[in-house]
């Protein structure tokens, strides 16, 4: 494996990609080179200790594959022994029964930490969620973020509570019989990928993001350096599935698509870990191609959205139908994974605004009604009014007033916003203004989860008027009034 792997008796083997070098050392300890550009050897140290990687004797660097940053992006790697964990098995994840509840760590209690969440697992359970989705943990730069900017993707963020914190909460939420997926991040990484490149061409200009660099996977290594992480999440840390980020953004024109093997090598592993994609309205390939599990599909939240609040701006310009929305009912299954809210249309919004607690007991009842696996954004179990902002806390003061700017600009030409309406992405009040105020999940959405597990699989779709829609499977009925903003069941 890449990185810092302790082999007891105070030895630890390191292997690092490293093609631009001509020699690397760690701890005083001379690499030998290999063909393919991958510096390995041993040294006396232990778990816990620190270390960086000499380049040509010259400027050190943390490890591309660190387990642990403990002082963030800049500060030196840490050796970590997941021998060390404790961290009991997960309940087995099956499709036809999975509820994904989606929360960000740092805004989801108080301490805004791994331990800080644990709390609440078990009322989460009780409620009828099978699984909690956790925005991308890998360490970023500063201590407040989405986390979609990871730039050390092997290592838990020191903020949340590192390595050790995770494993607690893991173990926490198996306990509570609860399974955990954990959003990871391979089409890009954040602020400072000159760490990556001191050590080889992890990138390429052949293809591009909208958020950075292209990831290189033409390169064995490379592929490896975004594969093996998967594993490790999978086998050192008792995580149960994985959601890949932006996965059309992922280029390799290999045979075997570096997104297909990952998958392969983590159903290795463990062959119930679920592997879900985010992916493009339309295209299939993560479940047709790829063997992933399911994938995320957006048109459903779409239609839903348009018909309650009438906005068009945007993406939204080509929904808000109800023969749209009668399509994207009937044409929903367990593979794809569907919401009324999630971090992406709530925090991309320009102030982060949430549907009403009416709006959304609408639409969210729609989606637990439908047949897609349902995935729920943390406090809508209960009609959360809180916004969940975008926010930033970039080390560097370019890329933070970068950040500032482009946010601006972004929702210009937005009929309700100005440039000065949006939030200061690096403002600390940005991040505690997301912070939930929790309550106890309310009875609807028991109820509505609950009789999920009753359902029968046939779907119908009757557009009742210019405003209401029937919804039927078997003997149950929900009707659906945009003008009353109600979802009203009938049934036995």
């Amino acid at each position: 494996m890449l990185g810092a792997t302790p082999l007891g008796d105070g030895v630890v083997e390191f292997r690092v990609w490293a093609p631009n070098a001509r020699s690397v050392s760690v701890l005083g300890q001379e690499l030998e080179r290999a063909d393919d550009g991958i510096f390995s050897g041993r040294a006396r140290a232990a778990p816990e200790d620190d270390y960086r990687y000499l380049l040509d004797d010259a400027r050190g660097w943390p490890d591309p594959c660190s387990r642990a940053q403990p002082d963030g992006v800049r500060g030196p790697s840490r050796i970590v022994d997941p021998g060390t964990f404790d961290i009991r098995p997960g309940p087995s994840l099956h499709l036809d029964d999975l509820v994904l509840y989606e929360l960000h760590v740092g805004t989801f209690s108080p301490a805004g930490t791994f331990d800080g969440a644990i709390p609440r697992l078990a009322p989460l359970r009780e409620a009828g969620i099978t699984a909690v989705e956790l925005m991308p943990v890998a360490t970023f730069p500063g201590d407040r973020g989405w986390g979609y900017d990871g730039l050390y993707t092997w290592a838990p963020h020191a903020a949340y509570g590192g390595p050790d914190g995770l494993a607690r909460f893991v173990d926490a939420a198996h306990a509570a019989d609860l399974a955990v997926v954990l959003d990871v991040v391979y089409n890009h990484v954040g602020p400072g990928s000159e760490a990556l490149e001191a050590f080889g061409p992890y990138f390429t200009d052949r293809y591009e993001t909208f958020w950075g660099k292209a990831i290189d996977y033409s390169q064995r290594p490379v592929r490896d350096w975004a594969i093996e992480n998967a594993e490790q999440w999978v086998r050192d840390y008792r995580i149960d599935g994985l959601r890949l980020d932006a996965t059309h953004a992922v280029f390799d024109d290999s045979a075997t698509h570096v997104l297909r093997e990952l998958a392969d090598r983590v159903h290795a592993i463990r062959r119930e870990t679920l592997v879900i994609s985010e992916m493009e309205i339309g295209d299939l390939r993560p479940i047709e191609e790829w063997g992933h599990d399911a994938q995320w599909e957006d048109a459903l939240h779409h239609e839903l959205h348009v018909l309650l609040t009438g906005e068009h701006e945007g993406y939204y310009d080509r929904y808000g139908s109800f023969e749209g929305l009668k399509r994207e009912l009937e044409r929903s299954r367990p593979q794809l994974v569907a919401c009324a809210q999630n971090h992406d249309q709530v925090g991309n919004r320009a102030v982060g605004d949430r549907l009403t607690p009416e709006q959304d007991r609408l639409a969210l009842t729609t989606v637990l009604f439908s047949r897609a696996t349902p995935l729920v954004f943390m406090g809508e179990e209960y009609g959360e009014t809180r916004p969940f902002q975008f926010f930033t806390d970039h080390v560097d003061p370019a890329i933070a007033e970068a950040t500032r700017e482009g946010r601006k600009r972004e929702f210009a030409d937005w009929a309700a916003f100005s440039g000065d309406d949006v939030p200061d992405p690096q403002a600390v009040e940005t991040f505690l203004a997301s912070k939930l105020e929790p309550r106890p999940p309310a009875a609807w959405f028991r109820d509505a989860v609950a009789l999920r597990g009753r359902l029968p699989p046939e779907l119908e779709v009757e557009i009742v008027d210019d405003r209401r829609v029937a919804v039927r499977r078997g003997p149950y009925t929900l009707t659906l009034d945009f003008d009353a903003v109600t979802a009203e069941l009938h049934g036995p």
